[in-house]
């Protein structure tokens, strides 16, 4: 069977930032938990202990990730809730204690930051100040050194961009927020699958994880709180989750986090050194082979699996859509809205127009990925965007 014929019947996922596929090891540790470990944890009866064991082996499994207490994992059901939490709470005990109403984020940051922040401004009446990013998505220490003030509640910068891969300074900075004994929050779901996630090195008092970005299951997450920073819930009710987030605590998903997180810190430098390589050689020949292409986000200090380009005169959704067709799975940063295009959010932060924006690629790999598929992806990207171009 020649080449042409089995690529037909070969479809290649390149969309890892979106969402990874369970590890087989995280489902097979997930699996007794829904049919034979299936009690409450909150019961006192043998059902209930032993779904306790594993919840609570299952957050000294991240703390040892994190290098924090047990007592500093908080469980949710993912990466947007653990955001959710940490802005809204952290702002709002900031408020209730010192009287703090400033919040320092990005503009570039995952919209369960960014629309959490802009309903603390809107609704509860926050004074929101956005911190200037580089051409590559990258926030200066220095900057943030400047713009802290008394009444700062609380800072919120990624670890690692979603949409360019970019990764950002956070040790730097959050040792100067911490110096001023101003809490700090980063958002690491992108990052956790790939980079270093102690958080004494990070310097930070707030980190979020979600499982479905390292080969964990969807609808599983954490957030890592600093003992003694002040924080309020946000989903009352029950005691779970140290009253930060209540609810019946999810075991079996909860299992599949704390074993993808594992996972991802003991095998994270075999991961990043497979992929390094594929990502040199996409962008490489991607900005070699294809005029009037550019490489978003940092050239260095981006993500291992990361890679992300904008093309000029080309309709990025129609772009993906033909990689579908020929079996590529990637993504792009525009927004179809009623038929109406809408260019990135954070493209446009970075300085792109319009017209660069609507040609935005995102390829990211993943555990799965070949030098085989690399090559062949590589191999048709081209003759895609020439005849994408021809069509504008």
């Amino acid at each position: 069977m020649d080449d042409h014929v089995r690529n037909k019947h070969k479809r290649v996922y390149l969309d890892h930032a979106a969402t990874t596929p369970v590890d087989p090891r995280v489902l097979d540790a997930m699996l007794p938990y829904f049919t034979e470990v299936y009690g409450n944890p909150a019961s006192i009866h043998t059902f209930g202990q032993r779904a306790e064991f594993a919840l609570d082996t299952a957050r000294q499994t991240l703390a040892d990730v994190l290098s924090c207490s047990d007592k500093e994992v908080v469980f949710t059901s993912g990466g947007s809730e653990s955001d959710n939490l940490a802005l809204r709470g952290i702002a709002l005990a900031a408020r209730e204690q010192r009287s703090a109403n400033h919040i320092l984020t990005t503009k570039i940051e995952h919209p369960a930051v960014t629309k959490t922040a802009e309903q603390l401004s809107s609704i509860y009446g926050f004074d929101v100040e956005y911190l200037p990013v580089d051409q590559y998505g990258r926030v200066e220490p220095a900057v943030v050194e400047q713009r802290l003030r008394d009444d700062t509640a609380v800072v919120s910068i990624m670890y690692a961009n979603n949409e360019v891969g970019t990764i950002n300074p956070i040790p730097e900075i959050g040792a100067i927020c911490r110096g001023k004994k101003v809490p700090i929050h980063t958002d690491a779901v992108q990052a956790a699958a790939y980079l270093p996630t102690d958080v004494n090195h990070l310097q930070v008092d707030a980190l979020s994880i979600g499982a479905h970005k390292l080969y964990g299951p969807k609808g599983s997450g954490a957030l890592y709180m600093r003992a003694g920073t002040p924080i309020l819930p946000t989903l009352t009710g029950g005691s779970q989750e140290f009253g930060l987030r209540a609810g019946t605590s999810n075991i079996p998903y909860i299992v599949g986090l704390a074993e993808a997180m594992r996972l991802a810190h003991e095998e994270r430098e075999e991961r990043v050194q497979r992929l390094l390589p594929f990502r040199a050689q996409i962008i490489d020949q991607v900005i070699t082979a294809i005029p009037d292409a550019e490489l978003t986000g940092h050239p260095d200090q981006r993500m291992p699996n990361h890679t992300s380009f904008v093309f000029k005169n080309v309709d990025g959704n129609a772009l993906v859509a033909a990689l579908d067709m020929g079996g590529y799975a990637c993504s792009s940063g525009s927004a179809c809205k009623t038929g109406d295009p809408e260019p990135s959010a954070v493209l446009t932060v970075l300085g792109y127009d319009r017209e660069m924006a609507l040609g935005s690629l995102r390829v990211t790999l993943g555990s799965h990925t070949t030098q085989q598929d690399v090559e062949e992806f590589l191999a048709v990207l081209p003759g895609l965007i020439s005849r994408n171009r021809q069509r504008s």
